[in-house]
């Protein structure tokens, strides 16, 4: 194996010339003051006012410190727009708290717990912040049906939980359990993640009581209120059966046993390649939603309106019929929520693997030749913008290439690798050893390149840490009988190196390896205009020069 000194260089310190402020230092920072104490438990309690847009609750926090001397604040987060009322101790003893931008610093409770941890309560209300463009900005939608009954959902996938739940808003600390207690109007149904438990009628409201066995990260904590009704199916999965659950709009319910169909096959598939589903104690459900999607663990928020595709629209132009939205954010019950980041910077983790997820899903359904397809469709959205790992601490994401670019990444290292049982292994491998934990660049590319046995540190680093995609630069020429092929590669690492199909004639192909150095080919008995470079197998965009 070669030095992982290029994995250390590519992950650390700032990537872009870019200023920050204190609040994104507060935000995405890891000072003592979080990192000296764990999140074990949460139970979050609110009351949802969809007439007055308004939110009012109660956060149970319970968590143990990991260092001998812990420090004497802890922070904690939530927006400033909204109010932090009173914080007090296991006891009912109020805790000394100040604010500072989207920062609460709070004095740690002196008593603990039995089992060594301690117990603490905040009391919050406001006006959480409206997502103007729900799932794409955060905050809460707030709709109404077609009936003229409220339909709320919340995302903050990027801005925060703290947007409206106070909790240590950090990805790399995720509680072991947590309870989720959704009060809504009487009429209404209010669904989160995990399992109902209980139902309680409160006067002209109801109280529904949600419980997560698994640790959750805070953005995948969600609350959904809308007219609903349920419908349930069981999966009989690799390692037992788990349920299905489905929430829709009441006059949604033909059109969603129809399009939901889809979710035994996805998961047939996704459990061959990818893994056993993650959260099986908790169950798999669909949330309809007013906005388009959004991976929130065991309560996927659905918005595609019963369609196959991105909303009607089939971005590959191969005319699949699948639901995107049912397909996409399910794969991200295997990445983003059982494999998670640490920090936001690192999102391609959640985003180019799930993209790729898509791709396997395509292949075990209508075959590799035309996942090949599906895959080199996504070369078209790629914009080159800007590099997809940004700043770390800052709560800074990188480009939306994450997706496609990331995804396409993955399909080029299959082909670089070429030992389909080793890199299927791979996939499956990474769920497993990776299994409800927090992760981050560096870790997982050290992880791939000690179970692929090469080092493809040029490689992430070509793709992640740099806007522009790496140029085939090549020419053809007649020399004598031959014909000499030359090539390069420009706007990559230093060590970027891959093998290149090169068609040779009718029925003939051999690889080239190409680096950033000049490489030649001599090919016997053929003129340059039977000479083609192959550029399905991986993402580059290849120029030729005369």
């Amino acid at each position: 194996m070669k030095t992982l000194a290029l994995i250390a260089a590519l992950c650390a310190g700032s990537l872009a010339a870019q200023t920050y402020t204190r609040a994104d230092s507060l935000r995405g920072g890891l000072r003592p003051e979080r990192t000296d104490f764990d999140v074990t438990y949460y139970h979050l309690t609110v009351d949802i006012d969809p007439g007055n847009k308004y939110i009012k609750g109660t956060v149970d926090m319970v968590f143990k410190p990991v260092v001998e001397k812990p420090t004497a604040r802890i922070q904690l987060d939530l927006f400033k727009n909204m109010s932090v009322d009173k914080i007090y101790d296991a006891n009912g003893k109020p805790l000394e708290f100040e604010r500072e931008e989207n920062a609460v610093w709070v004095k740690r409770p002196e008593e603990r717990m039995t089992d060594g941890g301690y117990h603490f309560t905040v009391e919050y209300s406001g006006n959480p912040l409206a997502a103007k463009r729900a799932p794409w900005d955060g905050g809460f939608d707030w709709k109404k049906d077609q009936n003229g009954n409220p339909w709320v959902g919340v995302a903050v996938e990027g801005t925060g939980a703290s947007l409206w739940w106070p909790n240590k808003d950090h990805l790399s600390d995720e509680p072991d359990s947590m309870r989720i207690s959704l009060i809504v109007p009487a009429n209404l149904v209010g669904v989160s993640n995990g399992n109902l438990e209980s139902e309680e009628v409160m006067n002209d409201k109801r109280r529904f009581n949600w419980k997560v066995s698994y640790p959750i990260n805070n953005y995948n904590v969600t609350a959904c209120v809308g007219d609903y009704v349920h419908f349930s199916d069981v999966y009989q999965g690799v390692e037992g059966p788990f349920d299905l659950d489905y929430y829709v709009l009441s006059y949604n319910l033909d059109k969603a046993k129809k399009q939901f169909q889809q979710v035994k096959p996805m998961f047939d598939c996704y459990e061959k390649y990818i893994g056993p589903y993650p959260f099986p104690r908790d169950g798999f459900a669909l949330v309809e939603t007013p906005y388009l999607g959004m991976e929130h663990q065991s309560a996927i928020a659905y918005g595609n309106k019963y369609q196959n595709g991105y909303l009607g629209f089939d971005q590959s132009g191969l005319r699949l019929p699948f639901d995107y939205i049912i397909i996409h954010e399910t794969g991200h019950e295997y990445w983003g929520n059982n494999v998670s980041m640490k920090d936001l910077a690192d999102m391609w983790i959640h985003e180019g693997f799930c993209t790729y997820s898509e791709a396997l899903y395509v292949e075990c359904i209508w075959g590799r030749d035309t996942a090949e397809r599906y895959i080199n469709a996504w070369k078209k959205n790629v914009s080159n913008d800007r590099p997809i790992i940004s700043d770390y601490h800052v709560n800074k994401e990188g480009s939306g290439d994450m997706y496609y670019k990331g995804a396409l990444m993955l399909h080029t290292l299959r082909h670089q690798v070429n030992d389909d049982e080793k890199w299927l292994s791979l996939i499956k491998n990474i769920q497993r050893d990776f299994r409800l934990k927090t992760t981050d660049s560096k870790e997982m590319m050290a992880y791939m390149n000690q179970a692929l046995g090469a080092d493809y540190s040029a490689v992430y680093q070509t793709y992640l840490q740099q806007s522009k995609p790496p140029k085939l630069v090549y020419q053809l020429r007649k020399k004598g009988s031959k014909t000499l092929l030359t090539a390069r590669f420009e706007d990559c690492a230093p060590q970027f190196k891959l093998d290149i199909p090169v068609e040779i004639g009718a029925g003939k192909t051999v690889l080239f390896s190409v680096g950033a150095n000049e490489s030649e080919l001599k090919i016997n008995d053929i003129t340059p205009d039977q000479v083609k470079i192959v550029d399905t197998t991986a993402y580059f965009v290849p120029i030729k020069v005369k």
